[in-house]
Parts: structure tokens; C-alpha cells; sequence
């Protein structure tokens, strides 16, 4: 998969991503869960952040948390991510974001299998799959 070249406008985002993605990465929205293309998915591959095309977790560490939503117990390379506190919605939580674009891509909870004990709660729409061939 190519590297994306960087939008640099919020129209240039929008543009790229559509309505839905670009509410959800651009807008720190979330997906619906049980209704996103990834949460039920048992390919092998890398998942890729749909902004910006960089590798964040990869199909071995993906698991069914039961959630509705994509959940990974260890990311790639955790200098790809970033991680954030975030107060919204009554709520005390981690938010987890792309470190190249920005791209809100979910929450970071403590609840994950071991060996980690995390889990990362990703929406599908933050997210392409790169199927291993």
C-alpha cells in the first residue's frame, strides 16, 4: 500500500475521507457498534490508519472483546499512536489517536487480554485493512 500524501486543509480532508470517516477521525466521532467492516473480521493482514496509511496494529493481536468494535491488545509500534486523556461525555478515558495525522482513532481501556491486559477499542471507519496475500 502506497503512502499517502498529508491533506493539508480541513475541506482537502473531507474530501478524502467522506462524511462518515472524516466525522470520525477529523471529529472524534465513533461508529455504532456491532455495524463497523472490521469488528467481526477474521482476515490476517495490517490494519492501517485510513488518514494517512501509516501501520498501526496488526491482524495477530485482534481478538473479540465482545464490544462491537474492533479491539487489538498491543498496537504495531506504540510510537505510531498516541494517547490522550479525554473527558468527553461524562466520561474519564484514554483517547488513542494516529501520531503521524492525528486521526482519532478510539479508546485505550485496561480490560484487554494478557499479555498486554489492554484493550484497544478502534472504530473500523479510522481504519483500512492491508490483507496479507
Amino acid at each position: 500500500m502506497e503512502e499517502k500524501t498529508m491533506p493539508q486543509t480541513e475541506a482537502e480532508w473531507l474530501e478524502r475521507l467522506g462524511p462518515e470517516r472524516y466525522r470520525i477521525l477529523r471529529e472524534k466521532g465513533t461508529e455504532r457498534a456491532f455495524t463497523g467492516e472490521y469488528y467481526d473480521c477474521h482476515a490476517d493482514g495490517v490494519y492501517r490508519c485510513a488518514g494517512c496509511g501509516e501501520p498501526l496494529f496488526g491482524s495477530g493481536a485482534k481478538y473479540d472483546s465482545g464490544s462491537g468494535w474492533p479491539s487489538f491488545y498491543e498496537a504495531l509500534d506504540k510510537t505510531k499512536i498516541a494517547e490522550h486523556e479525554d473527558e468527553s461525555h461524562g466520561m474519564r478515558r484514554v483517547e488513542v489517536t494516529c501520531a503521524k495525522c492525528g486521526g482519532h482513532l478510539g479508546h485505550v481501556f485496561p480490560d484487554g487480554p494478557q499479555p498486554t491486559g489492554v484493550r484497544y477499542c478502534i472504530n473500523s471507519a479510522s481504519l483500512d485493512l492491508e490483507r496479507k496475500s
